[in-house]
């Protein structure tokens, strides 16, 4: 793979690789999720009453 191309213009050598921004998109989605995730099944947790002791 060719690192260096005289004849692209200043765009052209801005741009990232595709795949490698596409990956770190669907990391970070990911990531994101699971963060999401764990605080809401947290707050349900954390927010949930207490269980009621009933007669034995």
């Amino acid at each position: 793979m060719q690192t260096y191309d005289p004849h692209k213009t200043t765009p052209e050598v801005l741009q990232g690789s595709r795949h490698t921004m596409n990956m770190r998109v669907l990391v970070w989605s990911t990531v994101g999720v699971v963060v999401a995730s764990v605080l809401i099944l947290l707050a349900f947790f954390v927010l949930a009453p207490a269980p009621v002791a009933g007669p034995i």
